[in-house]
């Protein structure tokens, strides 16, 4: 498979389970976690999906367009090792979903934002709360989270806390 085609796959689920993660969330409150701005594509399509949410986003440095940046109070800026721990006490069990796409082409850089993650996510979840990443995580407290139809379990990662 080409890179192109292993991206449209990746994107492609990783709109379809947010979306999916949506329905499910109805009824459920909380705040939404964009962890890795990136380029801004993401978070915009929270933003229309998640339009009634807060939603707090995590990076380095804030580099996407104008239009796909949060506002200065929802974009937290520096490195996710000291930024993240801290709003996941702040809000803790009051997070509905986690989206994480902070995986690259580095294993040691993948080890180690799993290993982030793994330690860090789970308290910030509500009841049924949802994380998707772009990396697979050994999460066993969590359960699997559906995917929609024709979305291949390798495209995308998706979990949820129990109820």
């Amino acid at each position: 498979m080409s890179r192109l085609d292993a991206f449209v796959q990746r994107v492609t689920a990783q709109r379809a389970l947010i979306n999916a993660a949506a329905l499910h969330l109805e009824g459920i409150e909380g705040v939404v976690f964009e962890v890795g701005l990136g380029n801004g594509r993401t978070f915009d399509h929270l933003r229309d999906v998640f339009s009634d949410r807060e939603i707090y986003v995590f990076d380095r440095k804030a580099r996407a367009h104008d239009d796909s940046t949060p506002a200065p109070e929802f974009m937290i800026e520096g490195q996710l090792t000291e930024t993240l721990p801290n709003l996941v006490a702040r809000f803790a069990g009051r997070v509905a979903l986690v989206h994480s796409d902070i995986g690259n082409q580095s294993p040691v850089h993948c080890d180690n934002m799993r290993r982030l993650l793994h330690e860090t996510i789970t308290p910030a979840l509500c009841p049924g709360g949802v994380l998707l990443s772009d990396l697979k995580l050994d999460m066993p407290h969590l359960e699997v989270f559906p995917r929609p139809d024709g979305i291949g379990a390798d495209w995308y990662n998706a979990y949820r806390a129990p109820a």
